[in-house]
């Protein structure tokens, strides 16, 4: 459905922190190709797989995720 994307920082995040998707499927019980979906917004995390990867990488959940593209870094 159209507007129904969600964007997200998980890749941006990752890389910061120098963390494979493997470290962060196994880190959140997942298997490593979903965080892969995930991070090309080919697929929308429930709620509580949300708030798992907001409270494994430290920051609210709105630094994460968000239904507007985010500005892209340096812009």
């Amino acid at each position: 459905m159209a507007g129904d994307e969600v964007f997200n920082r998980i890749a941006v995040l990752r890389a910061e922190r120098g963390v494979s998707r493997r470290q962060l499927a196994d880190a959140l019980g997942v298997h490593y190709q979903t965080v892969g979906y995930l991070e090309r917004g080919e697929y929308s995390p429930s709620l509580h797989l949300a708030l798992k990867l907001a409270e494994y990488f430290e920051v609210p959940v709105e630094v994460l995720f968000s239904t507007k593209p985010f500005p892209r870094i340096g812009a």
